[in-house]
């Protein structure tokens, strides 16, 4: 079985851990000027890229191909840079690196509706394999 669904949930994982050390110092300080980048940091990065480890693991037929590898490079590296980005856009006025993570990640999100679509709407039954 491909690694590639843990390798998803390990990095929604370290998101998560940022998030809450983020939102947990905004607490603490009663500064939330940065609540954007921790909702993004939850949002793209626990939640979708969790999502989107778990889907993996139901249908195998996901993780397997380069495109699989390509999607995931796509996704965990804008979920990466998305909150830093953001940061960058709302205090320093350089909305250069959202801008381009945001659309990266457009692209992973994207490649995974595609590939979710093509086994959805395959002819024979390997599609199956793995769903619940």
């Amino acid at each position: 079985m491909s690694r590639l669904p843990l390798l998803f949930l390990a990095s929604a994982s370290a998101c998560l851990v940022v998030g809450v050390v983020l939102g947990i110092g905004m607490g603490i300080a009663h500064d939330f000027q940065l609540a954007p980048v921790h909702a993004h940091t939850n949002l793209v990065g626990w939640t979708s890229l969790a999502l989107m480890g778990l889907t993996f693991r139901a249908w195998p037929d996901l993780a397997a191909g380069r495109l699989a590898m390509v999607q995931f490079v796509l996704s965990t590296g804008s979920a990466f840079a998305l909150p830093p980005g953001i940061y960058l856009a709302a205090m320093h006025d350089q909305p250069g690196l959202a801008i381009v993570a945001g659309v990266i990640w457009f692209i992973g999100a994207l490649l995974f509706l595609a590939r979710l679509l093509r086994l959805a709407f395959r002819h024979d039954q390997a599609g199956e394999s793995g769903a619940p």
